[in-house]
This record gives C-alpha cells, sequence and structure tokens, in this order.
C-alpha cells in the first residue's frame, strides 16, 4: 500500500504474490485452490515480471504525483485538522465483461426504479395508498420534503447521479450495501486513480484489455445540459460547494475544472425574480443548471435551515418556477434513508414487475416489534446502522464492539426505533494489498460504481474500490482510514 509518509523501501519478495495467503475469503484475485482466476491471468504474468527496486519506485512515485497534485481528502474532527492523500494500492481490482454486464443491468434496473418511487411519493403515492409500502415509514423520513408534493422536477428525474455501494460474500456473490442518491462522492479518485496507474504500468494496461472511464465528466456534463429549462439554447451549469472544508472539496474543483464550468460557493450566486444568477466581473450572468454538492437542509435558508450560511436564499423559488434546474432534485434523500433501502425489492418489483437482478443485505428494521426484539436480543452477531448517517458514522460493529458499546446502542435503538436498521455481518471479499512491514495481505473491499440518469442510463465501466487497511476490519470508509484501487472492467472476460 502506497502511504505518502512512506519513505522507507520494505522489502518486496522475488516473486511478489509469494506467500500470499487467500485465507478462508472469497478473494476477489486468487482462488481456494490457490490458482489466479482467469480475468487476473494477463495481468498477473506481467506484474510478476516487476522487480523489487521497480516496484518500491513506482510506489514512490505515485506516491509524489498525489501529495503534488493535492488529490485529498478532510476527516471531520480530525485534530489535526489536515487535509489527507487518499492511500492508493498499486493492484487493481480486475472484473471481467460478463460479470460487469449483469452489475451494469442491476445497478441501471435500481436507479431506474428509485426515479419512478420518487416521483410516485411527490405526486400520487399510489404505492403508499395501496399499501406496497407502509405510508408511515416515507411521511416520517427525515429527508421526506412535504413541501415539494406535487412540485414537477426536470424531465421528472430526480435522482442523476447516484453512486452505489456494492460488496461480495464469502460465496463471491455481489449484494447491494446501499444507495447514495444525494451527493455520491468518489468518482475523482476513480479517474484520478486510472491517470496514475495508466502512468505506471502502461505497458500491463495496455495488454489487458481495460474500458475507460475518462469520459465521465463529458458524460455528467451532457446529463446536465439535458435537464435545463426548456427553451434555452445554451445553459450555463455550475457546479456548488459548500467551500474548501467540505470532505469533498478536492472532488468538487476537480470536476467542475474537468467539465469546464464555474465553481460557485453560496455567497456567488443571488436571486432576483425567481432566476438565479451568478456575481462576476461583467456583472450577473443567468444560471441554468445547478450540480449541488450541498445537502437539501443548507441549499437555501429561507426554506430550509434558516442558519446556513452555504446556501442560496430564493433558490428553492427560483427551482418551482422551473428557471433553474438542481442535480440532484430536492427529496432525493429518502432514497438514501437506510430503512428505504429495506423496500428496494419491492419498489422495483412494483415499478418494472421485476425481480431485483441484485440482492439486498438481509435486513432487519428496528421498528417492527418482531425484528426489534431479535436485533436487541443479538447485537453480538449484527451490524446496526443509523436510517441517515454515511462515511461509517453512527454504526455498530456488533461482534467487534464491546459490551457497554452495545449496551449504548441498545438504549438508542429502544428509544428511536425508526432511526435503526440492522443486518448480519457479512464477510466481505479480499483483494492482495500492499501493506508496509508486511508485503502483499489481503485486505477486505467494497465498490462503488457511480449511474448517471440523464436521456439515458450511463453506468461508467469501473468504480471506487475502497479498501480497509486494518487487518480484518470491515470498514472500507476514506473517513475511517480505508484506501482505494484501481478497477478494471475488461471488454473480455479473459
Amino acid at each position: 500500500m502506497v502511504h505518502p509518509s512512506s519513505t522507507e523501501n520494505p522489502p518486496v519478495p522475488a516473486t511478489l504474490f509469494d506467500g500470499y495467503d487467500p485465507g478462508a475469503f472469497f478473494d476477489e484475485m486468487i482462488a481456494s485452490d490457490g490458482q489466479v482466476r482467469p480475468h487476473y491471468q494477463r495481468f498477473a504474468r506481467r506484474f510478476q515480471g516487476i522487480d523489487a527496486d521497480t516496484f518500491n519506485a513506482k510506489r514512490r512515485s505515485v506516491d509524489l504525483a498525489f501529495l503534488r497534485q493535492g488529490i485529498t481528502f478532510n476527516v471531520y474532527g480530525d485534530a489535526q485538522g489536515a487535509e489527507r492523500v487518499f492511500p492508493f494500492d498499486l493492484v487493481p481490482r480486475v472484473i471481467p465483461a460478463d460479470e460487469w454486464k449483469h452489475l451494469e443491468a442491476g445497478l441501471v434496473q435500481r436507479i431506474t426504479a428509485l426515479n419512478l418511487f420518487l416521483h410516485d411519493i411527490y405526486h400520487e403515492q399510489r404505492i403508499l395508498r395501496d399499501g406496497t409500502i407502509p405510508a408511515h415509514y416515507v411521511l416520517s423520513a427525515k429527508h421526506f420534503r412535504r413541501e415539494f408534493v406535487n412540485t414537477k422536477v426536470p424531465r421528472d428525474i430526480y435522482i442523476h447521479i447516484c453512486g452505489t455501494d456494492l460488496i461480495r460474500d464469502d460465496k463471491g456473490q455481489y449484494l447491494v450495501l446501499e444507495d447514495n442518491a444525494r451527493c455520491p462522492s468518489g468518482v475523482s479518485y476513480v479517474l484520478e486513480n486510472r491517470r496514475a496507474l495508466k502512468r505506471t504500468f502502461p505497458d500491463i494496461y495496455e495488454t489487458c484489455g481495460v474500458r475507460p472511464v475518462d469520459h465521465y465528466p463529458a458524460e455528467l456534463l451532457k446529463l446536465l445540459r439535458h435537464v435545463a429549462p426548456g427553451g434555452v439554447a445554451e445553459p450555463t451549469v455550475v457546479l456548488l460547494t459548500p467551500g474548501a472544508y467540505n470532505s469533498a472539496y478536492f472532488e468538487h474543483t476537480y470536476l467542475a475544472r474537468q467539465m469546464g464550468i464555474e465553481i460557485v460557493e453560496g455567497r456567488d450566486l443571488i436571486v432576483r425574480d425567481q432566476h438565479v444568477f451568478m456575481r462576476t466581473t461583467k456583472g450577473l450572468r443567468p444560471v441554468h443548471v445547478i450540480y449541488r454538492r450541498i445537502d437539501d437542509d443548507f441549499l437555501d435558508p429561507t426554506v430550509f435551515r434558516r442558519d446556513s450560511a452555504l446556501g442560496v436564499p430564493g433558490l428553492v423559488n427560483a427551482y418551482r418556477a422551473g428557471s433553474v434546474s438542481l442535480a440532484n432534485s430536492i427529496g432525493t434523500g429518502v432514497a438514501d434513508d437506510k430503512v428505504m433501502y429495506y423496500f428496494v425489492p419491492r419498489i422495483i418489483k412494483y415499478y418494472l414487475d421485476q425481480e431485483p437482478l441484485l440482492p439486498n443485505v438481509p435486513t432487519y428494521l428496528a421498528s417492527e416489534e418482531s425484528d426489534r426484539k431479535y436485533i436487541v436480543e443479538n447485537l453480538d452477531k449484527l451490524v446496526v446502522k443509523a436510517a441517515n448517517e454515511a462515511g461509517g458514522y453512527g454504526m455498530l460493529m456488533g461482534p467487534k464492539a464491546t459490551q457497554a458499546e452495545r449496551d449504548e446502542f441498545r438504549q438508542k435503538i429502544l428509544a428511536d426505533p425508526r432511526n435503526y436498521i440492522a443486518q448480519p455481518m457479512i464477510s466481505l471479499s479480499r483483494h492482495p494489498t500492499w501493506i508496509d512491514d508486511e508485503g502483499f495481505g489481503g485486505r477486505h473491499i467494497d465498490l462503488r460504481p457511480f449511474i448517471l440518469y440523464g436521456e439515458k442510463p450511463v453506468v461508467i465501466p469501473g468504480g471506487l474500490t475502497r479498501v480497509a487497511l486494518r487487518k480484518g476490519s470491515l470498514v472500507v470508509n476514506s473517513s475511517q482510514g480505508g484506501g482505494s484501487k484501481e478497477t478494471w472492467v475488461l471488454y473480455g472476460n479473459e
């Protein structure tokens, strides 16, 4: 694993993967019989030819490049308050074509159904009226915006950009862990990781038949222009950021630069006569589409949180009037609610009359009496999650927690059952990952592909593979000390 602070050259075995033990887990690269899986063989043959000195030199080179380019993230609550480089491992995760085809179909199915669901609950509410989903779960959701019922959104699209987290269990089956339907982060690392690895192993990359990802900014800009208000031939698109103290600020600046659009903060925008304008040195300039990376709560202090200094007064009225479009739309946080996740298989069946192509992790709802009883009696076997937390916060890893921690969560669950779900601990798949002082060791991973939903759904062939760097840890979030890997989707299966 590349660490920015690393200056030593730890020993690398003559054969890089000698001694690697996949253990009793599903290993992405090494099968249970010790053989390299077919879709990794081309990579492994070329990678094995790299000697120790070359490998260490390449690690240092990538390390320095990331530092110089400021590829960083912020950790909230970090006492040092410093930006950190996102640790990057040089061995890519490889996904064969047929496997990706299945994932792609499942992701498109999911975002299509979620958009139909959001349109329904903000209009007819058929799925609630006929009891397919108990109405109180939606109406009590923290991010359900009652004030937007019967509001038409551009082209009836609510979730334009989604990052859906996938894991594989001990049998190698893909499962959906959650849908990030508000402001999913991480795609900038997908793009920069690709550049870094292409630069580091150009010959290996060329010979493995890897599908490109660098068209993401162009696809995103096309989507944003697609949802522009009618009658605007050349819409002005901007990215609205909370500012430099946001954990994803690097990504905000990166995407704006890649798309060639302005990055703005709330103070850069003003609303007049229900139209949004950007302050420029040449006066006010109309704005037609806003890729907002600010949650609903902070978007407009005249409608949501009055203490928000990040948003734009009057923006919601302009949005209602149809003079400006927002991506993602207001109110999509309902689909982010972990309680709603439980109902997604029903949502897919209801709107599409299809079975889910990608199953959920088995989930218990603490607000259901029988589930709640099971949860509080089995906290030592379960992972408990708060309904609206992200980034690994508000979570109890029951089997690894202390009795005091489990007792504390038991009280929280009993006090506010609507706010908690529980799932069995899934033994995530592992991947060979370079660890200083250890060499290549198995580390647990997940995958966040990015889905764009505009004129037609587009899934970028790849995604952010996150790695839990601590041995035995299942928490992959960067804010909890995780790292990342390249994700290579192949044109073929080998």
